[in-house]
């Protein structure tokens, strides 16, 4: 587990272009695009691992119906380290819902830790207030 996070003075939000695919989660916005365009050139650099489907249940996506047949289940999905120890589906949601549907245990995916994916925060109140909320799981967690 990654340990107490200081904030970087020079950080620099990632760019969003018009078309960019983006993960919301609150005040939390990740660029997808660019996360994938990041694996694309270095895929060594990031964890390829297998995930059980049932650990991803469909609670806060919205699957669009007429989508779910057309994905390809053979591309790893994308798995972000959103607190300490806790990643969250950030990449893949019709993908890991028709392997659900079609009975699938497991499924190949990218995990980022929170290192890997910090970078592709698309504010700098979101790094900012990431930072604060990264800290504060980490007393949670040691106050148990």
């Amino acid at each position: 587990m990654s340990g107490k996070l200081k904030a970087d003075p020079d950080f620099a939000p990632c760019p969003v272009c018009e078309d960019d695919e983006l993960f919301r989660n609150g005040i939390f916005i990740f660029n997808v695009t660019q996360i994938i365009k990041h694996i694309a050139n270095s895929p060594t650099a990031i964890n390829l691992v297998e995930v059980a489907v049932s650990d991803f249940e469909p609670e806060f996506s919205i699957i669009d119906e007429s989508h779910v047949d057309s994905v390809d289940i053979t591309r790893p999905v994308i798995l972000g380290e959103i607190s300490p120890g806790r990643y969250n589906l950030i990449d893949g949601n019709h993908r890991m819902e028709k392997a659900r549907r079609l009975g699938i245990d497991r499924m190949q995916a990218y995990k980022l830790n929170m290192k890997q994916h910090i970078a592709f925060l698309t504010s700098s109140k979101a790094y900012q207030s990431y930072v604060e909320y990264w800290n504060s799981k980490l007393k949670d967690k040691k106050g148990r």
